[in-house]
């Protein structure tokens, strides 16, 4: 790829176009008044997730609780314990995850367009999970209801398995195809073709199951169970701590491999770094909670626009504390305070990401006007 090629990818994908950018300090006043606003939100979203719902508890309750004390009805304690705190936190865990991965394949593949969804990197964790879990048992509220420690260690890690797979063969793609847009459809045939194999699956599957995975797939933060978080907790905080060692390989290869190499850059061994710690976020999310769409394209975007850079220094904290608050934005709008509705969560975050994607696509156009004039 020649020179002028790269420069047109990066800028494309908001990204510098000189090393100045990356060896200047990620600081500066305005970035922490823009990372401790996030850190404000995000707490400001955790308590009202915690607080509205379909029956409302006051804020100083839910801090009693909390804190250990006791609310001013028993029944509130329980709801708050027992609930909507796993399902806070779940949230919480897996908006960081989907960002933090998103950012890391918009990095690796030099798309401002990649994502666990849109690359089917999703549809590959789906996989996994329905080859260990549709044959196993009867139909229940949850898709991994009934599983043991080992089962969802093994469901978490089929997911990941499936994830790292299509990341694999998209990865393979793009170092032979240049195109962007290319990437994209490939990517998305990819999803196609894991989707098919799950099709076939749910045929042979008993009709329990295939309700309960048909539910499985709309997306949800409530079904994670505290036995359950023994193995979600962990599994995605440690994905988060090998992306947070990979910041300077990513920063590297914002500039291309050639300059990566130059700096002294593994650039094999990082990019495995990159794929599987993208893969277990996207995977073991995509295993827990369902598919969720479109956080992993738009987060990392929004993030840059906030803090208009693209170091990662900044970007990896900032969009998980901006994927964190956004999850619990749209869980707690999926909910419905005071009514007890539950609207799908796929469709709460495809009405909050697709204006994100459509704006990012006609960045890039006015980008390529400018070029061509």
């Amino acid at each position: 790829m020649s020179q002028q090629e790269v420069s047109w990818n990066q800028q494309v994908a908001a990204m510098p176009a000189d090393a100045d950018v990356l060896t200047k300090a990620p600081g500066g006043v305005a970035s922490r008044w823009v990372m401790v606003g996030l850190i404000g939100v995000l707490l400001l979203a955790f308590l009202l997730s915690i607080s509205l719902g379909s029956v409302a508890i006051p804020l100083g309750d839910v801090v009693s609780v909390l804190f250990g004390g006791e609310a001013s009805k028993a029944t509130w304690a329980t709801i708050v314990l027992q609930f909507r705190l796993p399902k806070a936190l779940t949230a919480m865990l897996a908006g960081a995850a989907l960002a933090v991965s998103g950012l890391q394949m918009q990095t690796l593949f030099r798309n401002p367009l990649a994502g666990p969804f849109v690359l089917g990197v999703s549809s590959g964790a789906s996989l996994g999970v329905a080859l260990v879990v549709l044959g196993v048992g009867a139909g229940s509220a949850s898709l991994l209801a009934g599983l043991n420690l080992l089962g969802n260690l093994g469901v978490a890690a089929a997911a990941s398995v499936g994830a790292g797979a299509v990341m694999g063969m998209v990865l393979a793609v793009a170092r032979r195809v240049h195109s962007s847009m290319t990437l994209l459809i490939l990517g998305l045939l990819f999803g196609y073709a894991t989707s098919g194999l799950v099709s076939i699956l749910l045929y042979f599957a008993i009709s329990e199951r295939i309700q309960t995975y048909v539910l499985w797939t709309f997306g949800s933060f409530g079904k994670v169970t505290w036995s359950q978080m023994a193995v979600f907790m962990p599994t995605i905080l440690g994905a988060l701590a090998l992306s947070l060692l990979l910041t300077k390989p990513l920063n590297a290869l914002l500039l291309g491999e050639t300059y990566a190499r130059s700096m002294g850059l593994h650039v094999d061994r990082a990019r495995i770094g990159i794929v599987i710690s993208a893969s277990v976020l996207a995977g073991v999310v995509t295993a827990f909670c369902g598919p969720i769409a479109f956080l992993g394209v738009a987060v990392p975007h929004l993030c840059r626009s906030l803090f208009n850079t693209s170091d990662h220094r900044l970007l990896l904290p900032g969009v998980a504390l901006l994927g964190a608050s956004l999850a619990l934005l749209a869980d707690l709008i999926a909910h419905m305070p005071g009514s007890s509705i539950t609207l799908p969560l796929n469709a709460v975050t495809s009405l909050v990401g697709a204006p994100v994607v459509a704006w990012v696509i006609m960045r890039r156009r006015n980008l390529r006007q400018s070029f061509a004039a």
